[in-house]
C-alpha cells in the first residue's frame, strides 16, 4: 500500500491507496476540497461535519445526474443499433431481390442469345 497526504479545507489527511493511484487520490481530494470551499463561500463557517456532509451530497447528486445521462446515452445507442440492424436487413433483402432479378434477366438474355445463335 502507498501513502499519500491530501489537504481538504486546510487540513491534512494521510490516506492509503494502491500503488500508482496516488495522483488520482490527490485529484479526487482536490475536487472535494473545491466543493467544501464553494460551500464555505456560500454558507460561511457552519462546521466541518456539516460541510463534509453537504459536499458529499453535492458529489452524490452529480453522480446520479451522470448515471442518468449514461443511461440515456445507452438507450440512444441501443436505438441506433436497432435502426442500423434493420437497415442492414433491408439492404440484405434488397440485395437478394436484386440478385434474383439479375439472374432472371441473365437467363432471359442467354435464352435470346441461344435463339439468335
Amino acid at each position: 500500500m502507498s501513502q499519500v497526504t491530501v489537504t481538504i479545507d486546510g487540513k491534512a489527511y494521510r490516506l492509503a491507496c494502491d500503488p500508482g493511484q496516488e495522483e488520482h487520490l490527490q485529484d479526487l481530494a482536490a475536487r472535494l476540497d473545491r466543493y467544501v470551499n464553494h460551500l464555505k463561500g456560500s454558507f460561511g463557517e457552519i462546521g466541518d461535519q456539516r460541510l463534509t456532509v453537504m459536499a458529499g451530497i453535492m458529489v452524490m447528486d452529480e453522480l446520479v445526474e451522470m448515471q442518468k445521462r449514461v443511461k440515456g446515452l445507452e438507450a440512444e445507442m441501443e436505438s441506433l443499433r436497432r435502426t442500423r440492424d434493420e437497415a442492414l436487413q433491408k439492404a440484405d433483402s434488397a440485395d437478394t431481390l436484386l440478385m434474383t432479378r439479375l439472374s432472371e434477366v441473365a437467363g432471359q438474355i442467354e435464352s435470346v442469345a441461344a435463339k439468335i445463335a
